[in-house]
């Protein structure tokens, strides 16, 4: 309470707004963050392995997908085709769900690594350029790094529940390993 210039009694309030400016974003908000993005990559390579091993969404099946590793110089094209499929399927479910999520973000790192390999050369834009290979592998190597955040299947596995930097970093180590294993093998 304060006293006005005459002397009388003012009651003053003083507002704070809701949310402080200055005041970090909520765990929940970073979680539905997280969600969003997990989803998003997961379903979008989960869609893409179905091209590979189905031919659904217009891709080109198991044979299509083998024609087109051996032109680009892999050795055992239908094998290849096999492993990216089944990679990118269950992969990118995983990461969808947070089941798994350094590993199934690390799959699709070493996947996409092979993909941005394959496409090098071709320019920085899509159609022909790198542009979308690169930005799911940063996304899925984000998303190893960070954890799948609290609305993850991640939460029900004691080990998993609490996400440490070296689970993220170490699942990055063995599919950069990995990817240059199989682009080795490459002709």
């Amino acid at each position: 309470m304060t006293r006005s210039p005459k002397g009388f009694a003012m009651i003053t309030t003083q507002t704070t707004p809701a949310v402080r400016s200055d005041a970090p974003a909520s765990t929940l908000t970073y979680d539905l963050g997280l969600l969003l993005l997990r989803v998003a990559v997961g379903l979008t390579m989960a869609a893409h392995g179905a091209q590979k091993l189905f031919g659904w969404f217009n891709g080109g099946g198991l044979d299509g997908t083998a024609a087109f590793f051996t032109a680009s110089g892999y050795p055992a094209g239908k094998t290849m085709a096999t492993v990216a499929g089944l990679t990118e399927t269950f992969g990118g479910l995983a990461l969808a769900i947070g089941l798994f999520t350094p590993l199934a973000a690390a799959a699709l790192v070493g996947t996409l690594l092979n993909a941005l390999a394959v496409k090098w050369g071709g320019g920085f834009f899509a159609p022909k350029g790198v542009e979308y290979e690169l930005l799911l592998t940063a996304a899925a190597a984000a998303l190893a790094l960070t954890g799948p955040g609290r609305i993850a299947a991640d939460r029900f596995i004691p080990a998993l529940r609490t996400h440490r930097l070296t689970y993220g970093a170490a699942a990055i180590a063995l599919a950069l390993v990995l990817a240059g294993a199989v682009l080795l093998i490459r002709n």
